[in-house]
């Protein structure tokens, strides 16, 4: 399943447009760590869903590594144990596991460490998005785990107790997420609430959280407060501005423009916090992970996979925000300093990065050496 999964993301940005032409792209030097993690003899890191530091420079890997079973309800069927959350320490000494036996963790493809040290896990499996705060419970859930079964409509109203008993029409869903529980079958959810395997989640300076929603066939941008009240939500299946053929990442600028990494058309593109689109831009291959550094200048790392296995054809892209590219680093392979499916980024510092790797089972350490 976990091989399938990669090989769709690549899969989609096949038909997509060819890249623009530009001067050659410099190259970055840096330094790796791939050995650096050390699990408990009976844990293994397997394909890394994500992987991040929060500000002590504690480590998350959010891996692929577990035992799925499935567990039979009264009318559906959850499955879970497909994937782990592991802490490391700032050496990469094991800390402990969070989150075992939570029935979301099915197949990771993200995780995320907000402002608050809070981490986040982002599942395709479960279509859903969990918080675990800084003591490792669990704060927030979005997202529902799709039914295994049909649900019945409720019955309608025996003919005797007349047409006041009927059910009053619920205005539809808009921005708001309304909708009315009148119009909608039981275990639906709340309009917005359900994704079709997400991807990422960000935030803006107000706490306002972004989801990618994602490498489904639902190509939206879904947007809810910090409470995680769904908001509105921007985005459509196509190649047009506002469109997207796969959203595979997200990052938030300290000005609250969202930018997408829209995997099937091979660019990035660039929203206020209320889905106007503003800009776009390509030359970074194929987008599979991005993030967004801090500081007065930020940029952005995207990691491409041209490759169904990254095996071939990989590097780790840094631009400014306007998508000027200043420069690049990597190749394809299994050695270090070079990627298997970078599958998520961690760029706190502008020369400190963290990468996640699907095909190569792990996670380097990367210093990037400043230009001469």
């Amino acid at each position: 399943m976990t091989r399938r999964l990669t090989a769709v993301l690549i899969a989609l940005a096949l038909p997509s447009l060819a890249l623009l032409a530009q001067a050659p792209v410099p190259e970055i030097a840096f330094d790796t760590a791939t050995d650096f993690l050390r699990t408990p003899p009976e844990a293994y890191v397997g394909e890394v869903g994500g992987v991040g530091a929060n500000s002590k420079g504690q480590l998350f890997v959010y891996t692929r590594t577990g035992h799925p079973y499935a567990t039979l309800g009264d009318n559906r069927t959850f499955y879970r144990g497909g994937s782990r959350l592991f802490q490391f320490d700032p050496a990469g000494k094991f800390v402990r596991e969070l989150g075992q036996d939570v029935y979301g963790f099915n197949a990771a493809i993200g995780l995320r460490i907000d402002p608050q040290d809070n981490v986040w896990t982002i599942d395709a499996g479960a279509s859903q998005v969990v918080k675990f705060d800084a003591e490792g419970r669990v704060a927030l859930v979005l997202g529902r785990k799709p039914e295994t079964m049909a649900v019945r409509p409720a019955p309608p109203p025996p003919p005797s107790a007349g047409p006041a008993a009927a059910p009053r029409a619920a205005p539809a869903g808009g921005e708001g997420g309304g909708g009315g529980a009148a119009n909608r079958r039981p275990g639906e959810g709340t309009p917005g609430s359900t994704f079709n395997r997400p991807t990422d989640v960000a935030w803006d300076g107000a706490g306002n959280i972004y989801v990618a929603d994602g490498v489904g066939t639902t190509n939206r941008v879904a947007k809810f407060n910090k409470d995680g009240n769904f908001l509105k939500q921007w985005g459509a299946t196509g190649s047009q501005p506002g469109e997207f053929r796969g959203l595979k990442a997200l990052a938030v600028d300290a000005r609250g423009n969202v930018y997408v990494a829209d995997i099937g058309n091979r660019r990035i593109q660039i929203f206020d916090g209320d889905g106007n689109f503003k800009n776009q831009f390509g030359n970074i291959g194929t987008p599979i992970a991005m993030c967004i550094t801090k500081g007065p200048t930020q940029y952005l790392f995207i990691s491409h996979a041209g490759d169904p296995d990254g095996m071939e054809d990989a590097a780790i892209y840094k631009a400014a925000l306007d998508g000027a590219v200043v420069g690049k680093f990597g190749s394809a392979g299994k050695l270090p300093k070079q990627f298997g499916i970078a599958n998520s980024l961690d760029c706190r510092s502008e020369t400190e990065l963290l990468v996640g790797e699907m095909s190569n089972w792990r996670v380097q350490r990367l210093t990037l050496k400043a230009s001469r």
